[in-house]
């Protein structure tokens, strides 16, 4: 009697052991990168929600609700902040981010002659682009042997990703969206807090920094900052799913430069990708390539905040007066030289 009563004591000991190693074992797997339901794969972020939090006895100028830019706007009429120079403070902006321990995911594609350019655009990055902060470049490129060998500071890296060359630069611009879609599903989900894809043949001349983070960031095009709708180039042809009917439109933003948190810059890529691939399974391809596409989608889905055209200006060389400086610019080429096709 007695050991069947030490046998059953035991028993129950055991399962309620078991019970405890099933339970945390299913609540580890809900904290899994990946979630499965119903056979549909669902992300989880590492980003959370951030909190403006400043530092005590921290020295900055004084704001003003009265005096500020008067030449540009700097807010749309969704009440998205428009960033220029003279609407933030570094000192504040980088003393509340720096705070949060974030990781800048920054993608570039150099594909063929566009490895030329890598060196230029790591080491004005190193100068300029989100310093005092940790950054990991991702570089899509044909000729990883043709990469070249640059310092990267404290907390900075660089990975690089081989992918197929292509014979159409068209191709190359339009690949993008799925490599970037992939990228953060397989590699920077629970990694990275924010992503930036960012043009190669650039480089930068001014600071990029926290003031540029957002839950979804478009940046205003440099060569139609100043224009009507009506001159804006959308995709006109009603076939595209990157149309936009004539009177329609808020800004024409740069397919250079787009980025945010990990979650919404996924749906963007992810829908971009698809309307592309339907696009294509139709016999069209949108004028812009993948910037027809961004349009579209920014269209549909405000962006949080918008970057003036300091962020993505046309060259170094090249002036307007509301230009007060150049973060990042296009550097000069020959594009029919450069170019695969």
């Amino acid at each position: 009697m007695l050991f069947r009563q030490i046998f059953f004591i035991i028993l129950v000991l055991f399962g309620m052991v078991l019970s405890g190693v099933i339970y945390l074992n299913n609540i580890q797997n809900r904290c899994n990168q990946q979630v499965i339901e119903q056979g549909v794969i669902k992300l989880t972020w590492k980003q959370e929600t951030v909190e403006l939090h400043s530092s005590p006895g921290l020295l900055y100028k004084q704001p003003s609700a009265l005096v500020g830019r008067t030449d540009v706007a700097s807010v749309t009429p969704w009440s998205a902040p428009i960033i220029w120079e003279g609407t933030f403070d570094a000192t504040l902006i980088d003393s509340i981010y720096k705070q949060q321990n974030l990781t800048i995911a920054t993608t570039v594609f150099a594909l063929g002659k566009y490895t030329r350019f890598i060196k230029d655009f790591l080491e004005s990055a190193e100068q300029h682009y989100f310093v005092g902060f940790r950054v990991h470049f991702y570089l899509f490129t044909d000729q990883p042997e043709s990469v070249p060998e640059v310092k990267m500071g404290e907390n900075r890296s660089l990975t690089v990703l081989k992918v197929q060359s292509l014979n159409r630069w068209q191709d190359i611009s339009m690949n993008r969206m799925e490599k970037l879609e992939k990228l953060i599903e397989n590699e920077l989900a629970d990694k990275a807090d924010y992503v930036f894809c960012l043009d190669v043949d650039t480089m930068f001349y001014g600071r990029w920094g926290a003031e540029s983070l957002g839950r979804l960031i478009g940046v205003i095009h440099p060569w139609f900052f100043d224009s009507q709708r009506d001159q804006f180039t959308y995709e006109r042809r009603p076939e595209s799913l990157a149309y936009i009917p004539a009177g329609e439109g808020d800004y024409y933003y740069a397919g250079a430069a787009f980025g945010g948190t990990l979650e919404d810059v996924h749906n963007l890529t992810k829908t971009c990708r698809e309307h592309l691939n339907i696009d294509a399974a139709n016999s069209i391809e949108a004028v812009w390539q993948e910037e027809s596409h961004l349009n579209k989608y920014f269209l549909l889905n405000k962006p949080s905040k918008l970057l003036s055209p300091e962020y993505m200006w046309r060259g170094i060389s090249e002036g307007a007066a509301p230009i007060k400086i150049v973060r990042f610019a296009n550097v000069p080429k020959n594009y029919a030289e450069v170019r695969p096709n």
